[in-house]
C-alpha cells in the first residue's frame, strides 16, 4: 500500500513559527513530526510515500534531511500560487498512486498511534471507496463528524458543524484508506475539499466507512495543541537524555536533546523540551515549554508556557509568559517581560516589554 501524505497547508494558526516551517517540520518531543510518521509507516510495512506539498516545502523537507527509514520518497507538487485544497492534491498526484489497489492519506497536522494495517483490513471488509479512521473527543465541532449506521458505514459526515450540532463525537482523525475510484469524485486542476465535497457524498451512496481507534491522537493545529502532544509524548515515553551537571534542577518528564549546555542552578521541567545546541543561562528557568534548536538563553530568564523558535537570542532577566509564540531568528534584550499570549515575528528586535496580547 502507498502512503499519500497532505503536507501543503499554510499553518496558519501556527504563525509566527510556521513562517518558516510547515507543520510537518515541527519537533515533537525532538524530533519532526514527519520522522513520527515515516518511523510509523515503515513499521507498518509500507515502503512507497508521496509528499503532496508546495515547491517551498520540498526544499525544506530535503533541507532537514529527516531519516526515511526505508521508505521511498517521491513528491507531487502543488501549482505555484494555487492551492488545492485537500482533494486536488490527492487527484493531482493520481499518476504516481496508480489505480492498481487502495491507498492510505493522511493530513500534515495529526499525531496518531495507529495501525495503518488495521484501517486497510476494514477498508477491505467493504466495498468502500473510502474508510476514515475515526477518534472520539470531547469537542467535536473544530473536526469533520462521523454519524455511524450498520456495518460502521458512515450514514452522515458533517465538516466542523456548530458547536452543540454534533450528531456524535466520532471525528476524522486524519488518515483515510481510499480506493482509486475516488479519483472519479475530484476533478482536475480544482481546489478541492475532500471533506466538504466528496466525503458527504459518499456517505450519501453509502461508499464511506468509518474505523474507530482509541490510541493517542491529537491535532497540532493550534499552539495549545502542539504544547500538548509535547506534554503528552513527555509522559508516555520519558525520552532518555545525556548525563546531565549535578548543579542543575531537573524536573522530569523532559527531552534534552544533543549539545545541550546547561549552567549554574537552571532548572529545566517539568514537560519541558529543549533542541539541539539549546543554551541556558544560570538561575533561569523553563518549565511546560518547547525551545527549538540553537537557541540562547541567558541567566535568571523565566520562561513558562511558550514556544521559542529555532536561533532565538533572549538577554537576562526576560520573562516569557504561557501562551508567547517566539519566531525564529528573534533578539529579545535583557529585562524585557512578555504577556501572557503575545507573538514575536520572525528576525525580530524586542527591546521594551510587551504587556498585552498581540495575538488573535
Amino acid at each position: 500500500m502507498k502512503a499519500v501524505i497532505l503536507a501543503g497547508g499554510f499553518a496558519t494558526r501556527l504563525r509566527p513559527l510556521s513562517c518558516t516551517r510547515p507543520k510537518i517540520l515541527f519537533p515533537i518531543a525532538n524530533k519532526p513530526l514527519l520522522q513520527w510518521t515515516f518511523e510509523r509507516l515503515a513499521k507498518n510495512n509500507i515502503r512507497d510515500v508521496i509528499m503532496a506539498v508546495s515547491y517551498r516545502t520540498e526544499i525544506l523537507f530535503k533541507q532537514y534531511r529527516i531519516p526515511k527509514h526505508g521508505l521511498h520518497v517521491n513528491y507531487s507538487r502543488d501549482p505555484l500560487h494555487k492551492p488545492l485544497g485537500t482533494g486536488g492534491p490527492i487527484k493531482r498526484a493520481e499518476k504516481l498512486i496508480g489505480h492498481d489497489e487502495p491507498f492510505l492519506v493522511l493530513n500534515e497536522d495529526v499525531f496518531a498511534e495507529m495501525d495503518y494495517t488495521e484501517i486497510l483490513k476494514a477498508h477491505e471488509k467493504h466495498d468502500a471507496v473510502a474508510t476514515i479512521a475515526l477518534h472520539e473527543v470531547e469537542n467535536p465541532s473544530r473536526y469533520g463528524v462521523a454519524e455511524l449506521g450498520k456495518n460502521q458505514s458512515i450514514k452522515r459526515f458533517i465538516e466542523k458543524p456548530k458547536s452543540g450540532t454534533a450528531p456524535t463525537n466520532l471525528i476524522n482523525a486524519g488518515a483515510y484508506v481510499l480506493d482509486p475510484r475516488i479519483f472519479e469524485y475530484i476533478p482536475a486542476g480544482c481546489a478541492v475539499s475532500i471533506e466538504r465535497e466528496v466525503f458527504p457524498r459518499l456517505a450519501e451512496e453509502n461508499t464511506l466507512f468509518g474505523h474507530v481507534f482509541s490510541g493517542l491522537w491529537t491535532d497540532i493545529g493550534k499552539p495549545e495543541d502542539y504544547l500538548e502532544i509535547n506534554r503528552k509524548i513527555l509522559r508516555h515515553t520519558q525520552p532518555k537524555h545525556s548525563r546531565l551537571p549535578s548543579n542543575v534542577e531537573i524536573h522530569e518528564p523532559v527531552a534534552i536533546d544533543r549539545k545541550v549546555l546547561l549552567e549554574e542552578n537552571a532548572s529545566v521541567g517539568p514537560y519541558a523540551v529543549l533542541g539541539r545546541n539549546v543554551s541556558v543561562g544560570k538561575n533561569t528557568r523553563i518549565r511546560d515549554s518547547v525551545v527549538f534548536p540553537h537557541t540562547r538563553i541567558s541567566d535568571s530568564c523565566i520562561i513558562n508556557g511558550a514556544i521559542i523558535g529555532e536561533n532565538v537570542n533572549i538577554g537576562k532577566r526576560v520573562k516569557i509568559s504561557r501562551g508567547c509564540i517566539i519566531g525564529d531568528h528573534v533578539r529579545i534584550k535583557e529585562n524585557v517581560s512578555l504577556a501572557e499570549g503575545v507573538s514575536i515575528c520572525p528576525a525580530n528586535e524586542v527591546s521594551k516589554s510587551v504587556l498585552t496580547s498581540n495575538r488573535n
